[in-house]
């Protein structure tokens, strides 16, 4: 018995094929920054009870505030109140993590003026208190990531400071640095270059 439609037209099924269709990864992570990939990380960690992995708040003093209406405000002047250290921290498997993230759309070299002195020395004190502290950087306009510790960039600060050039070279990232190859989930897995290297 043919089903009809109230129009009277008959209902005829669309042949329907159980192949999944492949997803077109290519495009898929545009307009996604590295901050966004971490946290997606972290949550990730979180949710598996991985490790417990935050992005630091920045720490403001609000001055001036508007109230347009009485269910909102509006924070029209504010100053940190002090500088920012790093972007996250947190502990796995009993290790405390501190680190930074950066980007680039540089293709040949990531510009050191990208991390602040303030930053490069609380690293270093945290790696004096025997934790781990490193810098993640991706090459955005390559899709490529790699892992860089303290120790390296300390070099690469110290020679900056010495009178030596003011980037790291992609070929100094290859050389002393780790890549790591985005994964379906998580997509940024650092924590399995530090699970290598220091558990």
């Amino acid at each position: 018995m043919a089903i009809q439609y109230p129009n009277g037209k008959v209902y005829t099924p669309t042949k329907k094929t159980n192949i999944p269709k492949k997803k077109d990864y290519s495009f898929s992570n545009r307009g996604r920054t590295l901050e966004d990939e971490i946290n997606d990380a972290n949550e990730y960690y979180l949710a598996h009870e991985i490790a417990v992995i935050y992005k630091k708040p920045i720490p403001i003093q609000v001055v001036k505030v508007d109230y347009p209406s009485r269910s909102s405000a509006v924070i029209k002047e504010a100053y940190y109140r002090t500088p920012s250290t790093t972007d996250f921290n947190g502990v796995y498997k009993g290790k405390y993590i501190d680190f930074e993230a950066k980007e680039t759309e540089n293709k040949t070299s990531f510009p050191l003026k990208n991390v602040h002195l303030h930053q490069v020395e609380h690293m270093g004190k945290v790696v004096k208190q025997l934790g781990i502290s490193f810098l993640l950087v991706r090459f955005s306009s390559m899709d490529r990531y790699f892992y860089l510790s303290y120790e390296h960039l300390k070099l690469f600060w110290d020679r900056m400071l010495s009178g030596g050039r003011k980037s790291i070279t992609l070929e100094e990232f290859e050389e002393y640095g780790i890549e790591i190859n985005p994964k379906y989930a998580p997509r940024v897995n650092y924590l399995k270059i530090v699970n290598d290297l220091y558990v």
